[in-house]
């Protein structure tokens, strides 16, 4: 089969089309012929090796265990080991991949039933590989740590993003009231999938025009600490979800030591791949209530190029592979 193959830690250069060893199955795993994949933050994170400590947690420290990249997956199911249950072959699923030793950059994949929901019949392969990591961590970051409620008042800052786009569409599935953070030329887009209200960043500071929110939601867009808790109403939650190594720093060790000074919080959420928030994720594109935004889709063979377009950090939505 082909993939795009990476040996070593760099730029998108590194990533080569390469013919490889078609994947076998065990008797618990499904084989699954890609039609697409999508391009996230921390594929981009693990092929640069960026930050360094990122080799620390088990990608490995001088060159990459698992060569192909990726993580979103949307295609057919081939074939099934004898003790799977939920899928036979000629399935449509999508699902997330990441860490279980077959990337979505290839022509098949052999993976855990686990890892896998049935896709949607209203939405494209391409659209299907646009949702997995995206919508699973806005869904945990909106639910799970900031404990959204119908009619709070929720922020999105970095709305036009991966994460972004479906945060907004995710808090208006739970009935907030939805501001949507980006740039001019996003804030259209941000209105036609939901915002309630947008800002456009280049000319305003959501953190200083005396608006407090009871959740703020930071997919991207950097402010320090004390910028986004000034922006909290007295009990507001803070959520980050991604963005720059000191970004990640600051939530990660300072936000608990915000949140004990008064009744504001300061998290972080970490996306944890699971069959049943994935299972959340189907249900809400079947029932429209979201849709994934998908600013370009290369063919497998212009990954590496995919790559370098993610990399400036323009992508409105997501940036899908067409692998068939």
């Amino acid at each position: 089969m082909n993939a795009i193959v990476y040996t070593k830690y760099g730029p998108p250069d590194v990533l080569h089309l390469e013919e490889v060893k078609k994947p076998a199955i065990n008797e618990d795993q499904v084989l699954v012929k890609v039609y697409a994949a999508s391009i996230n933050a921390g594929d981009w994170h693990i092929l640069t090796a960026d930050p360094f400590p990122l080799r620390l947690t088990g990608v490995g420290l001088f060159k990459p265990k698992n060569t192909i990249l990726g993580a979103d997956i949307a295609g057919c199911v081939e074939a099934v080991g004898r003790n799977v249950k939920q899928f036979r072959p000629g399935n449509a699923v999508f699902g997330d991949i990441f860490g279980l030793g077959s990337g979505s950059f290839a022509e098949y994949v052999s993976v855990p039933e686990s890892a896998l929901v049935l896709k949607p019949s209203n939405v494209s392969f391409e659209e299907a590989a646009a949702v997995p990591v995206a919508a699973v961590t806005a869904l945990q970051g909106l639910r799970d740590q900031g404990h959204i409620q119908s009619g709070q008042k929720v922020l999105i800052n970095g709305a036009s993003g991966g994460v972004g786009t479906f945060a907004v569409q995710i808090a208006k599935a739970f009935g907030a009231e939805v501001t949507a953070v980006c740039s001019t030329r996003n804030l259209e887009m941000a209105r036609s999938i939901g915002a309630d209200h947008v800002i456009d960043y280049t000319k305003e500071d959501f953190t200083q025009n005396g608006r407090q929110y009871d959740l703020i939601l930071a997919a991207n867009g950097y402010h320090p600490l004390t910028a986004y808790k000034r922006a909290l109403s007295p009990q507001g939650i803070y959520v980050f979800t991604g963005g720059l190594p000191a970004q990640t720093f600051q939530s990660l060790f300072l936000g608990p030591l915000m949140s004990k000074s008064d009744g504001r919080k300061m998290t972080s959420a970490m996306k944890k791949a699971n069959q049943k928030d994935l299972l959340v994720i189907r249900d809400l594109l079947e029932d429209g209530k979201i849709k994934p935004v998908i600013d370009e889709c290369y063919p497998l063979s212009k990954t590496g190029e995919a790559f370098r377009y993610f990399e400036k950090g323009h992508a409105r939505g997501k940036v899908v592979i067409s692998v068939v």
